[in-house]
């Protein structure tokens, strides 16, 4: 990986994107397991149903872990100094999760030198799921 430096960033870059796999059914029961979150609104057709939605969905913590994704896939994880996250839509089966950053601003605090990034989580329609911000310590 080759490391950011914050001399060289510019108000107005952007990180490079991350595109993953469409969402399915596999995926969903992947992240249960992983993450422990069994709800059954992401896992279970008939229980979506009664539920008044048309087909089980992804968890919206899964496209907080494709953000930290895209993080990490710029920095390393001991750079990151907060994420703050607001979810904006469903991401439904057969959507493209697509996660981008760009940084807002430049500052100092603590001794380091840090960027504020606005990021968000879409899908291959352009539809927002996810927006929020990041901070991160370059040097």
């Amino acid at each position: 990986m080759s490391l950011p430096r914050f001399n060289d960033l510019q108000v107005g870059f952007e990180l490079p994107p991350l595109v993953l796999p469409a969402v399915n059914r596999t995926t969903l029961a992947l992240y249960a397991g992983a993450s422990g979150d069994h709800n059954q609104v992401h896992i279970d057709l008939d229980f979506a149903r009664k539920a008044r939605q048309p087909d089980v969905f992804a968890h919206g913590m899964l496209s907080v872990a494709y953000l930290g994704r895209l993080l990490t896939a710029w920095v390393p994880q001991t750079s990151v100094r907060s994420l703050s996250v607001r979810f904006t839509g469903i991401t439904q089966l057969g959507h493209i999760p697509t996660c981008s950053g760009r940084v807002i601003e430049k500052f100092e605090a603590d001794g380091e030198t840090r960027v504020r990034l606005a990021i968000r989580c879409g899908n291959q329609y352009g539809d927002e799921k996810l927006i929020g911000e990041a901070v991160v310590a370059i040097a």
